[in-house]
């Protein structure tokens, strides 16, 4: 990625072999969350905190909108570990080479119990580690906020997407307004801020409460 100027602010220029996590992703979201969707991903028992919303989901049907949208969106790691720690975990571990996402948690998260684990000699440090952690009390979440000045809007019904027009990313919007249809049904935004990206797609098939766009409060 090279670096320039959005705005006011200045971007560096990262060694990375793609611009994963920016909107330059976007064009390729709907093939990846057509190739999600035939996979047909199966409800968890255990639910998964996605990067997109840092929200806990355990309905398959969910993937294939969360998983294309985290093409083009934002990492919302910090998000995680707090939505993680909400739920009452405490203990982390990090597979593969490096140690960034364990430092991560340690200054995150208060008395954050984490490991790496990047070679198969430290599988026996895992081990002991997984023996000795405490069990952990899960505490209820109101799940559609995502940080003090970050909130989602979520589907009012099931049925299928269709955005607004004239209504994207970077738009300033109010106390209820409509940034897209479900059926006859207006998807209202419960917050006012800046649109920072819509999470389902033109066309897509969404559920109840299902994430359909992120905002930063104002």
């Amino acid at each position: 990625m090279h670096a320039k100027e959005l705005g006011a602010k200045k971007v560096m220029p990262l060694q990375v072999s793609g611009a994963f996590h920016t909107p330059f992703m976007a064009p390729a979201r709907d093939r990846l969350r057509k190739a999600i969707a035939e996979a047909n991903p199966r409800d968890t028992e255990v639910p998964v905190v996605s990067n997109v919303d840092a929200i806990a989901h355990d309905l398959g049907a969910d993937w294939s909108s969360l998983l294309s949208a985290q093409l083009s969106s934002p990492v919302r790691w910090k998000h995680c570990l707090l939505e993680l720690a909400s739920l009452g975990v405490s203990n982390f571990v990090e597979l593969g080479p490096g140690a960034v996402l364990t430092g991560m948690a340690k200054r995150t998260v208060d008395a954050a119990r984490t490991i790496s684990v990047s070679t198969p000699e430290d599988l026996d440090k895992l081990l002991d580690f997984v023996g000795t952690a405490p069990i952990s009390t899960s505490v209820a979440h109101e799940g559609e906020h995502l940080f003090a000045s970050e909130r989602l809007v979520v589907s009012p019904a099931a049925g299928v997407f269709e955005p607004i027009a004239g209504v994207g990313d970077g738009h300033r919007i109010d106390v209820g307004t409509v940034i897209g249809h479900i059926g006859d049904t207006k998807v209202r935004s419960a917050f006012a801020g800046v649109l920072q990206s819509y999470i389902a797609v033109s066309g897509e098939r969404v559920t109840l409460r299902q994430p359909i766009a992120w905002l930063r409060t104002v």
